[in-house]
């Protein structure tokens, strides 16, 4: 991987103390949940937004904002600021978040990228992702060694850096690693939005969207199994030499790979929304209300399948991974920070959503029929199979040849990621496990954004596939 961006400062943001207070109760550790310690293995979740226009602040001075706010915010998420520690008496892993865990502080990155503003707006604006520059644009957390960071962060500006001067606009771009062991995707957008509006001026813990963090994993329990023994079994087999961490198998070359984003409009949601509705297939075998986030899954497995060469009796699979919170009894805290996420598969036959001649709506209103179906049966019992996540985790091999993973959610509203300078002009997520994944984000007036990962020789006909069947609709 050539090298696109060079450091030029690395510093420490320490929780404002007087903010603290009486944040610092014994014993100062959190206990891992089963589902955190399955994720300690996979390192952390990147997120990267871009901004840009001639009125972003100068440099140093997003930088200054950006720190003071973080050190506002993180009295709030005061475990972010600790460290992922292994006890190697009991063999548990836990958030360590005691003063002398805390005392080197959060890792803050400046950095510089090799191309010119124009560049760096162009790399923002593409739909084809340049994965190698959006690699290092965002921080690295170094997990493979306990103890380990739970949070950094990267700013980056372009190599010609005009921000706040001479009216020419500028560039800049904020990365935010986040430790997958500690928290999922709604913990971590919980984070960034108690941060930007800390830089906005606001409080960190209340004001609107925003909701107090609950670390208390005690509301985590499995259904079946001592959740405890079951920890120790991921952690155990994940990684049999803790303190040192054994990472997880990417399943990824990244030569091979393409990444390309997709948005649908408001407009465009609602027509697919109706037409796989109204359909005949649609009528027959859709049991419940069609929502924005199956309609668009529906829309990216049949074409992720319609690009393939696969056999008409080939099976084909989507993984869903679903939000808990609300589904656990009693409920857990809407606040909670944490993995609260189960796995629903959906399963299907290449030719039933490929095959067809009414354009496409039989195979989209079975492939929809097959992802609600998946997620109904998987939140009956929330984590009731988790113990077998291992046995996909730690494959060395894909079991089938059509395997989907679907990643992040468009009721994350990356573009209202607000520091103080306007919203992003984009956002993605930079971290991707397997070579065949689907990522949703919220976009402006209730559109979605849609990123797409498949190995190269297939993204091309994907996306005829992908846009030809949204178009249908006008």
């Amino acid at each position: 991987m050539s090298t696109l961006v060079r450091v030029l400062a690395v510093s420490h943001v320490h929780p404002d103390e007087a903010a603290v207070g009486a944040a610092w109760p014994p014993p100062n550790t959190v206990e891992l949940s089963f589902l955190d310690s399955f994720q300690v293995a996979r390192g952390g979740i990147q997120r990267l937004f871009f901004y840009e226009g001639d009125d972003l602040p100068p440099f140093q001075s997003i930088v200054g904002a950006l720190q003071s706010s973080l050190a506002a915010a993180l009295p709030v998420f005061l475990p972010l600021a600790g460290k992922l520690a292994y006890l190697p008496e009991s063999g548990d892993v836990v958030i360590d978040y005691s003063p002398e865990a805390v005392s080197p502080g959060v890792r803050f990155v400046e950095a510089e990228y090799s191309g010119s503003v124009d560049d760096m707006r162009r790399l923002a604006g593409d739909d084809e992702h340049q994965i190698e520059a959006f690699l290092q644009l965002v921080p690295e957390l170094e997990v493979s060694m306990l103890p380990a960071p739970l949070l950094a962060v990267q700013v980056t500006r372009p190599r010609d850096d005009n921000v706040g001067g001479g009216g020419a606009g500028g560039a800049v771009a904020v990365g935010v690693a986040i430790h997958h062991g500690v928290a999922d995707g709604q913990s971590v957008w919980q984070f960034i939005k108690a941060w930007a509006a800390a830089a906005r001026g606001g409080s960190p813990a209340a004001g609107p969207g925003l909701v107090p963090p609950t670390f208390d994993r005690s509301m985590i329990r499995h259904p079946k199994v001592d959740g405890h023994q079951l920890s120790r079994t991921f952690l155990h087999k994940m990684s049999p030499a803790l303190p040192v961490v054994t990472p997880l198998p990417m399943g990824v070359d990244m030569s091979q790979q393409r990444r390309r984003t997709f948005l649908l409009n408001a407009g465009e949601i609602e027509s697919l929304k109706q037409r796989i509705s109204e359909s005949d297939a649609g009528r027959e075998q859709l049991r419940n209300r069609l929502s924005t986030y199956v309609a668009i899954s529906s829309l990216a497995w049949t074409s992720i399948v319609r690009a393939k060469s696969l056999d008409a009796a080939d099976k084909v699979y989507f993984m869903v991974s679903a939000d808990c919170r609300r589904r656990l009894r009693p409920p857990a805290d809407e606040g909670y920070f944490g993995n609260c996420v189960t796995t629903c598969v959906a399963k299907a036959i290449s030719g039933d959503l490929s095959a067809g001649s009414d354009d496409g709506l039989a195979g989209l209103a079975r492939a929809a029929a097959a992802i609600q179906r998946a997620i109904r049966e998987g939140l009956e019992v929330p984590f009731g199979n988790s113990e077998r996540w291992l046995d996909g985790a730690t494959a060395t091999t894909p079991p089938v040849r059509s395997f989907t993973r679907s990643g992040s959610s468009h009721r994350y509203m990356a573009y209202e990621t607000d520091f103080g300078w306007g919203a992003p002009s984009r956002a993605e997520l930079a971290t991707v496990y397997g070579d065949e994944v689907v990522m949703m984000l919220g976009a402006a007036d209730g559109g979605v954004q849609v990123s797409v990962v498949l190995r190269r020789a297939l993204m091309d006909a994907f996306a005829t596939n992908f846009q030809l069947m949204v178009g249908l609709g006008f």
